[in-house]
């Protein structure tokens, strides 16, 4: 393929337009890009096609794509405190049908900490209403719904990234960026440097994103923006826990969700 050129796959939500904007923008560093922007869930089915050349993905779904993808120390989403939660409007814990935010997201997987349930998937930003109008029981929340239920009428019944991090003792592996292992030998290098090229650029203007952040943002009102940022860009987004996202992956193979292809490693 083209060495001046390479398409770069992430979602809408502020963490990600944030941190890679001066990228994106040819602000910082590194091989040119194209950007295309999609919800977590559809990123992780164009990977699982082995459709995307460098794309954010769930780490959930790493275990699906191995065979045709590695990923990067760099640009991912995890930490403390960051992690998915149960909401309900009327139930006094974890029970009934639950919406998770796609299938594949680590979500989903996450909510096998609770229990085995009968789940629903839909793109995240209908759960909080699907919850509220009764179609669902519960909702397993992600990114900017941590800070916007409760407003809607919502409880909190489970943090699942509060009991992650007190039985693994680490930090929530939510997201990486992955690259296709046949163009990794060419690029992984440079879009490693890239990325916390961006996210260092980021940190230090954080106001030279902001119409694109808005942008996609569409709806969102501006403190939450600002405390979605705040919460998920952190150190781990420039440098990923390696141990976090193996303990994850192994995770799954013992609940049954996937295998793992060990053969091939999991980082460039």
């Amino acid at each position: 393929m083209d060495r001046e050129s390479l398409e770069f796959a992430f979602t809408p939500c502020p963490n990600d337009t944030f941190s890679f904007h001066a990228w994106i923008s040819a602000l910082v560093p590194g091989p040119p890009v194209a950007a295309q922007i999609a919800d977590i869930e559809t990123l992780n089915e164009r990977a699982e096609r082995g459709e995307a050349q460098l794309t954010k993905i769930s780490v959930a779904t790493f275990a699906r794509v191995r065979h045709n993808y590695a990923l990067l120390r760099a640009g991912g989403a995890a930490g403390y405190g960051v992690g998915p939660i149960v909401v309900t409007r009327t139930r006094q814990n974890v029970a009934g049908r639950i919406a998770v935010p796609g299938v594949r997201t680590t979500a989903s997987l996450l909510l096998r900490l609770v229990g085995d349930f009968d789940t629903v998937a839909m793109p995240f930003h209908e759960i909080e209403n699907a919850v509220l109008s009764g179609q669902v029981d519960c909702g397993v929340l992600i990114h900017e719904g941590r800070f916007t239920y409760k407003q809607k009428g919502l409880q909190l019944v489970a943090d699942l990234g509060a009991i992650w991090e007190e039985r693994m003792r680490c930090p929530v592996p939510l997201g990486a960026v992955a690259i296709r292992r046949d163009l990794a030998s060419t690029w992984a290098v440079d879009v490693t440097g890239a990325l916390r090229g961006s996210v260092d650029y980021a940190m230090k203007n954080p106001t030279a994103s902001r119409a694109f952040v808005e942008h996609h943002a569409q709806e969102m009102a501006p403190h939450v923006i600002t405390r979605h940022i705040g919460l998920y860009v952190n150190d781990y987004t420039r440098d990923i826990d390696e141990r976090a996202v193996d303990t994850l992956l192994h995770w799954g193979v013992r609940e049954g969700v996937f295998s793992l292809d060990e053969a091939r490693p999991i980082f460039t």
